[in-house]
């Protein structure tokens, strides 16, 4: 199998080149390999996995995109790379029995694209890769789903025979990630009963405990973002403890450093993240962190033909510091690889021009009804505080933006009206 340009990755930077890259060189130029079969957006992975946002109802399929965008979808994981005679292998893909569904396949390149994204780093903690989730999938959200779901029940049949029965969620982490899956969380909770847990009352059976080992929540944001978003999470029955250091996970509980012992029924880890560990098998230069090193345009060092975007690559932005790990970083990333892939196969000379980073702020969701969160300006070191209406609207554009840049501005507007009506008409979560 052969494609000029084959894509590692379909998360948001790369779904995105592929999508823009295969509308504009047409059928045959772009080829894009994922080992899923469904794309969502990862920031709207806390809403799956509170079941506030039905997975089928906002999954992208990767085969319809590809037809639509122009681009060939090749289902199946990265296994090995060479480098030197422009090659990759798709590892096989089994049926749930076992049997065999695909082959393994190789496929030639002419130009190559590594955005495989990140996963969890536990930092070396006991018992963190076993006794705990990650939100770094969509498997991930589901499970956590299914589990969340699995406990309620639980604790919903021992009230109901008159004993004691509580659902203890511990979320490691208080980023973004940890803080929106907390008020997600809590505002799913509100209608539990309406799924049949009648016996449980949410404010005082289902538990959410945030554990944060910095001074206050939210650390990489202004203090002004941090201390309302603290205050929000209080105000909505969410437990904070701040400057936790937690020293080991067991099946049912998290310690800290101090000896505390927390009770967990549930534990998801959101306390950081790495590049994943077989990135160094590959044969490319990798930092100490496991991302791909690149230059200013993005290319691998020391190989013309390999590039990297998102959260996989180790970019520099203006100021010397590397790029954070961002929705917003992987989208500009995929916007500039695009225009340079573009000029490349047109024949055209390189533009050496480097990539630069601009960070437009951050936002922080907290439900559907409230976001806090800090634009930048167009002056350095200018921005502003936003909360409430106006937030949480300029933060459903973010997701729009992303759907503009797979669907097409057209079909995003009527998914957009669609959504909109879909929560007017049914305010309930899905859990089942």
């Amino acid at each position: 199998m052969q494609g000029d340009i084959v894509i590692v990755g379909g998360g948001a930077g790369g779904l995105e080149l592929a999508c823009k890259l295969g509308r504009k060189l047409g059928a045959g130029k772009v080829t894009l390999v994922d080992r899923g079969l469904t794309h969502i957006w990862k920031p709207s992975l806390h809403e799956v996995a509170a079941g506030t946002l039905d997975l089928h109802q906002e999954g992208l399929s990767y085969q319809k995109l590809a037809h639509d965008n122009g681009f060939t979808f090749v289902y199946g994981a990265l296994t090995a790379l060479n480098a030197p005679a422009h090659s990759l292998t798709v590892g096989p893909i089994a049926g749930a029995n076992g049997e065999l569904v695909l082959p393994q396949r190789t496929l030639s390149f002419h130009t190559l694209v590594i955005a495989v994204g990140s996963t969890s780093n536990y930092f070396g903690v006991p018992g963190a890769a076993e006794h705990t989730i990650s939100l770094n999938a969509t498997e991930d959200a589901e499970r956590f789903r299914l589990l969340l779901l699995t406990r309620l029940a639980q604790a919903d049949t021992r009230r109901a025979a008159g004993g004691q029965g509580a659902v203890d969620i511990v979320i490691i982490g208080a980023g973004a990630t940890g803080v929106e899956l907390a008020a997600e969380l809590r505002q799913a909770s509100g209608v539990y009963a309406a799924y049949g847990f009648a016996h449980l009352r949410p404010e005082r059976d289902v538990r959410i405990l945030l554990l944060e080992g910095a001074p206050r929540i939210l650390a990489p944001l202004p203090e002004r973002d941090s201390a309302p978003a603290h205050k929000l999470l209080e105000e909505r029955g969410v437990k904070v403890v701040t400057g936790c250091h937690v020293a080991s996970i067991e099946a049912d509980r998290v310690l800290d450093a101090d000896g505390a012992a927390y009770p967990a029924s549930l534990c998801v880890w959101a306390a950081g993240i790495r590049a994943p560990s077989w990135l160094a098998q590959l044969g490319l230069p990798v930092n100490k962190g496991g991302q791909l090193e690149v230059d200013g345009t993005l290319r691998v060092t020391g190989f013309a033909d390999i590039y990297a975007l998102g959260d996989c690559a180790a970019s520099m932005g203006g100021n010397g510091k590397q790029v954070p790990p961002r929705a917003q970083a992987a989208h500009q990333h995929a916007d500039y690889l695009c225009r340079q892939l573009a000029r490349r196969a047109a024949g055209k000379a390189p533009d050496n021009t480097p990539y630069v980073y601009r960070d437009y702020g951050s936002l922080v969701s907290f439900g559907h009804r409230n976001t806090v969160g800090s634009l930048m300006g167009s002056l350095k070191g200018l921005n502003f505080f936003i909360d409430g209406f106006f937030a949480r609207m300029m933060y459903a554009s973010l997701h729009l933006m992303h759907h503009a840049a797979v669907l097409g501005a057209l079909k995003t507007a009527l998914l957009a009206l669609a959504r909109f009506l879909i929560r007017r008409s049914s305010p309930l979560v899905k859990l089942h």
